[in-house]
């Protein structure tokens, strides 16, 4: 199967999630607004989503996925199943550790990762209780990234990409059927997050059994295997997942500002992940075991090439998705979520936010691509020591920028006291989402240059950025010339709204492409690797 169909199964799966999640977000932001109820949910589900993007999705995959590539290529099939063995028991007593460790600490936990709540004791009551429902997701979840990446190596991408639109489901349904029997609402939220962990992992277990690799747990840290993968892990705990450490340390300092900026950040990352898992990720899952595999066999005009492409296609798939998102950032944001509990400060809060993390678009997707280069060789080294410097200076941008908006927004008065000021202004949340883009342009551009000295650095596609870049600008200027003004957005009921919406977008890629066709740019020329 070639990578770019692969990419397309994988998208397409991926899409029918993405899709579910926005109706999932519409849901809760219809039931449930934006308040110090919702940033409690969104505080304890945040944490073992981070652990899961950290450890499963994140450092795990990146060093076992390779690490399964190399016994695969051998042929032997009974040293392939005892890999797996092992290292699904390793995995499984390591996560028994964490969630219990988590859920019994989960009152310093709250602390550590939200520490605003401190002042708020019913908030922070109901965190710790949130938390105490969650956490146990991460073990659930983090076996079935690991499912997910037995398949993919063996091939097969749609189920992994399909399962997560679970959680989506389970979340609509705690939402709409069981809120209102909990006398805390979003308690059902909770609930919902521990449901979707366990559906995820069973929908694997059936193609894992068609494909003879479902995995007996079988305890081995002594296993070769198993240490290989412990080693690559360590390291990459930081490397492979430095934009979710960013998110984590976002949340903290918004815990200190006004009631409703999680939340603001939390609609804001939900449409600007849309590209990002609909595409980069997709090509990251896709990439990884082909570049892996190049490696074992020392195909190094393959690897290089395999980059160059996957590079060549996040560009331009990564400017308009850019811009796009940018210049629709409110009628977006209006459309999905402005209804009932949800309503125009909220919209207009999140919208900022969405503006703010679309500068960073292009190079999370770079992150994203280019860091398979550095996991299928079994190099982690080199992506921490890019990923400490990158997220240094998100917590140093974060400080700054938040500083320099609070200072704006108060006139320079702090005289009531620096936690006051920023607990009081609305807006400096988009300090927050400025300091990651930043970072994540760091992050990416050091991944690129770090690739140089073992020639292995894609070529930065001049004609292609120009292209693309001339493409978006004029898809811009049409979908802002044909918008309508906001007040007619605040006016319209959902229906028009959506009618507006879908007709902008519709103009936007068909005009991005119409340039790119125009300027000699052909399907044939991101088909496949040359």
């Amino acid at each position: 199967m070639s990578l770019l169909r692969s990419t397309f199964n994988f998208g397409a799966m991926t899409l029918i999630s993405r899709i579910l999640g926005f109706l999932r977000d519409i849901v809760l932001a219809r039931w449930f607004g934006a308040s110090a109820a919702t940033d409690a949910f969104f505080v304890a589900f945040k944490i073992p989503n981070f652990l899961r993007r950290l450890f499963a999705e994140g450092s795990f995959s990146l060093a076992f996925v390779p690490v399964l590539a190399e016994y695969r290529e051998r042929g032997d099939h009974q040293a392939l199943k005892s890999l797996i063995d092992a290292t699904t028991g390793a995995l499984l007593a390591v996560l028994l550790v964490i969630t219990a460790l988590g859920m019994l600490f989960a009152p310093w936990v709250i602390r550590l990762f939200a520490p605003g709540f401190a002042d708020q004791p019913e908030q922070l009551q109901l965190a710790t209780d949130l938390l105490r429902i969650t956490f146990p997701y991460l073990l659930f979840i983090a076996l079935t990234a690991l499912a997910g990446g037995i398949l993919n190596t063996l091939g097969r991408f749609a189920l992994p990409a399909l399962t997560p639109a679970l959680l989506n489901l389970s979340l609509i349904t705690a939402a709409v059927v069981f809120s209102q029997r909990f006398e805390q609402p979003v308690t059902a939220l909770a609930w919902g997050v521990l449901v979707a962990g366990v559906l995820q992992l069973l929908v694997q277990i059936p193609s894992l059994a068609r494909h003879g690799v479902l995995p007996r747990p079988v305890p081995s840290f002594g296993h070769p295997g198993v240490r290989r993968i412990m080693k690559l892990m360590l390291p990459t705990l930081f490397g492979s997942s430095v934009a979710q450490i960013s998110l984590l340390l976002d949340t903290l300092i918004a815990s200190l500002l006004i009631a409703g900026s999680i939340s603001w950040l939390y609609y804001a990352d939900r449409l600007m992940e849309f590209p990002l898992g609909l595409f980069a990720i997709a090509l990251s899952t896709v990439i990884l075991p082909t570049l892996s595999k190049l490696h074992s066999n020392k195909d190094t005009r393959a690897f290089r090439s395999t980059l160059d492409w996957a590079l060549v296609l996040g560009v331009m798939i990564g400017l308009p998705s850019a811009v796009g998102l940018a210049v629709l950032a409110e009628p977006l944001i209006i459309t999905l979520f402005q209804y009932g509990a949800f309503d125009e400060q909220a919209a207009r809060m999140a919208s900022l936010a969405l503006m703010a993390y679309c500068l960073g678009l292009p190079a999370f997707m770079g992150v994203k691509i280019l860091a398979p280069a550095y996991f299928s060789r079994q190099d982690a080294r080199t992506p921490v020591r890019i990923a400490v410097t990158a997220l240094a200076v998100n917590m140093v941008l974060n400080i700054v920028f938040v500083l320099l908006l609070a200072w704006q927004s108060s006139g320079g008065d702090f005289s009531n006291g620096l936690m006051a000021t920023l607990a009081a202004h609305p807006g400096l949340h988009v300090g927050l989402a400025l300091a990651s883009a930043a970072a994540a342009w760091l992050n990416a551009g050091l991944l690129w240059w770090n690739l140089k000295p073992v020639a292995l650095a894609p070529t930065l596609p001049g004609r292609r950025l120009l292209q693309g870049g001339a493409a978006a600008l004029i898809m811009a200027w049409v979908v802002t010339a044909l918008s309508p003004e906001r007040s007619n957005w605040l006016a319209a009921g959902v229906l028009e709204r959506a009618g507006w919406l879908t007709a902008l977008i519709i103009a936007g890629a068909v005009s991005y492409a119409l340039v790119l066709l125009l300027s000699g740019l052909r399907p044939r020329h991101l088909a496949r690797p040359l």
